[in-house]
């Protein structure tokens, strides 16, 4: 696969998280408790999407961009939206940011392009879904009536996901523009959406204080998990250096550390991953609720 020390890590963390939602499905499935199959079907979407986040769904370049920012590459990286391109393009060249602040930005911009791969990807479900309805429609039966349940479900998952895409591109059209704002409370992409959009859901003042305060501890874990990706990536660079040096002892010095770090690095990984996925639920029920 070619992919970086932090790349696999991150993989390993996927599968991990991957592997355990299945075991939990599978019990459900035992009791009965996944008739609609719909919990079936979200599991293959979070597949299809991590075979095509790493390249293993048999297609070229399918990769997403890599999320380990630590090595960048802002220049050979495409961001496959000519309006993220052309924002991402006026801020380089605005003088409003510092290097620091658009390697801020540009994880951002990687991570905007991550959720419209996978608003595309369960867009393509949807599609295939109402496509077997159509096709069973002049022979209704049980089975269709399922379908036609889990489509429902899927509508909705879509249009959280289409409005969390265009607030982020409101988001980076501000930004781009007017550079940061110091008095921003979160950093990170990935909170500064949960924060987004739990002020749109139904969460009484109190719910949405402590759901900050939750967001705060949840950004220092991911500076946390950033840390240890530097880290790895590091000792990764050191560990190939003295592979060619032949001086065993250092060798083995920097083999325990990388292996360290590699384990850190997982363990955090998965936790940022597994916390990610409580918060977005929460949202995603409280959004649900104003639906109603």
């Amino acid at each position: 696969l070619h992919l970086s020390a932090v790349k696999l890590a991150e993989l390993h963390s996927d599968l991990k998280i991957q592997e355990k939602d299945e075991l939990s499905w599978k019990k459900l499935k035992a009791e009965g408790l996944d008739e609609d199959g719909e919990k079936e079907a979200k599991l293959r979407r979070n597949l299809n999407v991590i075979m095509t986040k790493y390249g293993m769904n048999g297609k070229k370049d399918s990769q997403l961009v890599d999320t380990n920012y630590i090595k960048d590459g802002t220049e050979s990286d495409t961001l496959d939206d000519p309006r993220l391109e052309k924002l991402w393009s006026k801020a380089k060249t605005s003088g409003k940011f510092s290097d620091e602040e658009l390697d801020k930005l540009w994880r951002e911009f990687k991570h905007h392009k991550e959720k419209i791969h996978e608003y595309n990807i369960l867009l393509e479900t949807v599609s295939r879904t109402e496509a077997d309805i159509h096709k069973n429609v002049i022979n209704p039966s049980e089975e269709n009536l399922v379908k036609e349940e889990i489509l429902h479900n899927k509508h909705r998952e879509l249009k959280d996901k289409l409005r969390s895409i265009n607030q982020g591109f409101e988001r980076l059209r501000k930004v781009s523009h007017q550079g940061y704002d110091t008095t921003s409370e979160f950093e990170e992409p990935r909170v500064i959406d949960l924060w987004d959009m739990a002020k749109s859901a139904n969460f009484t003042e109190k719910e949405l204080e402590s759901f900050r305060e939750e967001l705060k501890h949840f950004e220092a874990k991911i500076e946390k998990h950033h840390h240890y990706q530097k880290q790895l990536e590091i000792s990764h660079q050191k560990l190939k250096h003295v592979e060619g040096t032949g001086d065993k002892e250092h060798l083995n010095r920097n083999k325990e550390k990388y292996a360290m770090l590699e384990e850190k690095t997982k363990e955090l990984g998965y936790k940022v991953k597994k916390h990610l996925q409580d918060l977005s639920s929460r949202i995603s029920q409280g959004l649900q609720h104003n639906e109603l």
